[in-house]
């Protein structure tokens, strides 16, 4: 029988082959979502689907799953460490009956050593327009002369920034906003974005916070080196107040060092004593933030390695399906060296090794893609000075600072409800668009192409939080991940964290109409508690200099305008000096007799009086 969305029951007909099979057939009068049972000999007949499972507990488990002749399956699965897992068994997206299942672990465990570190996170002021801001960071080994930093408006205008290095590989971007919002900092290492960049910084009261607001990036989070500091930054500014937990784990116990920066920002470094994978779990307020834990590889000591160094890099464009190379010096040092390239879809390459006199080695190696690729060199399994390097290629610069997202899609949603939300990529150039959305349902999604970008459409099925992370050449664009509130009834299966994704490669886009330079700044003033005193406001003499005084200091920040005009026109002479503290002194000159109209505005307001009647 079928059941229809209204609830009504039809039934099919049923057709037999003659050749082992029966053929349904049944017209459908309702749109919707409709569901087919059917039965043989009073028990349900199990449709096609795919099956998967899934084990969370306290450690990996490493499961291996026996297809058998006879249509069932032998699963085993091999956890490292003792305590409760949790085991999703899933048919064509359905729990199975009594799944999820939960199976507690004894034993001793492999051993794996557990640090953990939490500290206190304050709210940082609130930001005005026109106060001066900053953003902090810790890049150790490289030059202030390399970075470069600009910062985009609400408004669209992007202005470059200053960068100062406030004390040895700690570095600040300082700059003043000229209007509230949601301000897009870009911070870039030899035209490159470095780890956490393009950043978000919010004017004026946060929007929203929690532990989808919280970024972290830098090298201890991508690899390390037995017994130096592995280090990394956290970026907290933009979640609000709240606990912020850091914790290592690996084959040895890590010394965590915190230092806070008060700015909303924070730098650890951890030391372990053992190589082996490690995995770095960030929190904050009990959550993971985006891309937590991460999983990386400590290598052994250094040794020779540290004797490597690179030469003749590639400066400026690298264009795709071109060979490009550059050199390595051993410098004395005995042992194999290594090298393989990745590029931005995750695809990796052998790198071409070849030897040209004594310690010189040429690399070689041929991009495919346009985008950022990374070059590991290893020497006898460890990374040499640099490794990874980073290289652009392609002309087209994909910078996700320019990629922004919009639509009902990303506000509030309802369950069974089709939504969507527009991917603006115009001015990003072309690169690879990642669309993430975890909550308590799969959900499904589509994208296709629009004028100015990209159209994401997708349905979640129970109510709940959504967070749809939006990532362009691998980095998140400002505002991802989003939290998406979903309101509405339960109209599928309830996971515990579920996960849908889509990729696009994208296309170059240009807007059409877009207006580029300075906008009119938006001031936060009271045009009301501005006074003027002076015989300048009344009365005033021809072919004289006449002046009054204006005071502002209680009205917040604005321009001043001042005008003059008379029965044959403007003034002959209007001057404007600034006093300090938003007080200033304004002298003029007319020509001729006569009544004239003396204007003064506090930004787009008239201040008390104003306009004022002038008797020359």
């Amino acid at each position: 029988f079928t059941k229809m969305p209204s609830g009504n029951v039809d039934k099919p007909v049923i057709e037999d082959n003659h050749d082992g099979t029966v053929s349904l057939h049944y017209d459908p009068r309702e749109e919707g979502l409709h569901e087919l049972a059917l039965k043989f000999n009073g028990d349900h007949v199990q449709g096609y689907g795919g099956l998967s499972l899934s084990i969370e507990g306290p450690s990996k488990a490493e499961i291996q799953c026996k297809d058998n002749a006879d249509g069932s399956l032998n699963i085993s699965y091999r956890p490292t460490e003792p305590g409760y897992y949790i085991i999703n068994l899933k048919f064509a997206d359905h729990h199975v009956e009594g799944s999820p299942f939960t199976a507690k672990i004894v034993g001793e465990g492999s051993n794996r050593q557990r640090e953990k570190i939490q500290r206190q996170r304050e709210a940082v002021p609130v930001t005005e327009v026109g106060s001066t801001c900053k953003l902090t960071f810790k890049m150790p080994g490289i030059t202030a002369f390399d970075l470069s930093a600009t910062v985009t408006s609400p408004g669209g205008v992007t202005e470059d920034a200053e960068i100062n290095e406030v004390e040895d590989g700690l570095y600040a971007v300082h700059f003043v906003p000229k209007e509230l919002g949601v301000h897009t900092v870009s911070v870039r290492y030899k035209d490159i974005h470095i780890p956490g960049s393009p950043f978000q910084f919010t004017v004026g009261p946060l929007r929203d916070g929690g532990a989808h607001r919280v970024h972290a990036g830098g090298p201890g989070l991508e690899r390390g080196e037995q017994n130096q500091p592995c280090e990394f930054n956290v970026w907290t500014r933009e979640a609000g107040a709240g606990s912020l937990a850091i914790s290592v784990e690996g084959p040895s116990k890590a010394e965590i060092d915190f230092k806070d920066r008060k700015d909303g920002s924070c730098y650890v470094s951890y030391v372990v004593a053992e190589p082996g994978e490690y995995r770095v779990g960030i929190k904050f307020n009990d959550q993971h933030i985006p891309d937590s834990p991460y999983k990386l590889f400590v290598s052994p000591a250094m040794g020779d390695a540290h004797k490597l160094e690179i030469a003749q890099f590639p400066q400026g464009v690298v264009m795709a399906d071109k060979p490009t190379q550059f050199l390595v010096r051993k410098n004395g040092a005995v042992g194999a060296l290594d090298a393989k390239v990745i590029s931005p879809s995750g695809t990796e390459d052998d790198c071409f090794i070849q030897p040209i006199d004594g310690d010189n080695y040429s690399i070689r190696f041929m991009p495919r893609e346009n985008g950022i690729h990374n070059i590991h060199i290893k020497f006898n399994g460890v990374h040499i000075p640099g490794s990874p390097l980073r290289i652009k290629v392609g002309k087209g610069e994909a910078d996700p600072a320019a990629v922004h997202a919009t639509g009902n899609g990303l506000a509030e949603i309802k369950s069974g409800v089709k939504t969507d939300f527009i991917v603006d990529t115009c001015n990003a150039g072309a690169g690879t668009l990642a669309v993430t959305i975890d909550g308590p349902s799969k959900v499904s999604m589509d994208c296709t192409e629009v004028e100015e970008g990209y159209k994401v459409r997708y349905t979640p099925l129970v109510p709940g939080d959504y967070y749809v992370s939006l990532k362009y050449n691998g980095y998140h664009i400002v505002g991802s991940p989003f939290k998406v509130k979903c309101t509405g009834k339960d109209l599928g299966e309830r996971g515990g964290q579920e996960t849908s994704s889509v990729t696009v490669e994208t296309v170059q886009k240009v807007a059409k109409n877009k207006t580029q330079g300075p906008v009119i700044p938006i001031f936060k003033s009271d045009a009301s508690k501005v006074t003027c005193k002076g015989m300048g406001l009344k009365k005033a003499y021809a072919q004289k200099q006449n002046m009054f005084t204006i005071h502002c200091q209680d009205a917040g920040n604005n321009i001043l305008y001042v005008g003059i005009h008379g029965p044959k026109g403007p003034c002959d002479e209007i001057f404007t000096r600034h006093t300090g503290r938003n007080n200033f002194e304004v002298k003029y000159i007319v020509r001729d007799r006569g009544e004239y109209l003396l204007i003064v505005k506090w930004g787009d307001d008239h201040i008390p009086g104003s306009p004022f009647k002038v008797e020359v």
